[in-house]
């Protein structure tokens, strides 16, 4: 019998635990996210692969907010977060850090997800763009690569949250 965990069995470090320990890195940026429950996914999935910290730009909503918290489930404490006014300014300024530009969007030149594990590069900043436009063309042109996750359906995109668990999990990988 495989029995099922309860969550105090899980052995997860605590919040101040999480806060101490070394990031990924990795930063997201959000653009222009509209979706409450999307912002609080991010959060949730930033804490789960254990990232830097998140951006939110635009119109993305910042915490505290009952319907991000309600996805969120406490990562807005856990997880480093900051609003930037001007996503290009933010991006020059990652990339004067050291950080690799990757918008996740589909382009006429992209790398597949599956491929980034071919990246040399050691700091990521990943940029998902809003529900309906995506990453905004002066990103896409600015960006060292553009990834984009292969898809065999009927439809052009994912849900951006769950694009992130995906995107999250393979850039994660080259750090586990």
């Amino acid at each position: 019998m495989n029995k099922k965990l309860k969550l105090w069995e899980l052995d997860r470090v605590s919040e101040l635990e999480f806060k101490q320990q070394k990031k990924y890195p990795i930063v997201v940026i959000l653009d222009d996210i509209r979706s409450l429950n999307n912002i609080g996914s991010f959060f949730r999935t930033a804490d789960a692969f254990n990232i830097e910290k998140i951006y939110l730009c635009g119109i993305t909503a910042c915490p505290p907010h009952k319907d991000i918290h309600k996805t969120a489930l406490g990562a807005t404490e856990t997880v480093l977060w900051e609003y930037k006014n001007n996503i290009v300014d933010l991006s020059k300024d990652l990339k004067s850090q050291g950080y690799t530009i990757c918008s996740i969007e589909q382009t006429e030149q992209t790398i597949f997800l599956q491929d980034i594990q071919h990246l040399k590069e050691e700091k990521f900043a990943l940029f998902f763009g809003n529900e309906v436009n995506g990453v905004t063309q002066e990103l896409v042109d600015n960006s060292d690569f553009v990834i984009e996750i292969p898809q065999f359906g009927t439809k052009h995109s994912l849900n951006v949250s769950v694009c992130a668990g995906i995107v999250l999990w393979e850039f994660c990988k080259k750090f586990c």
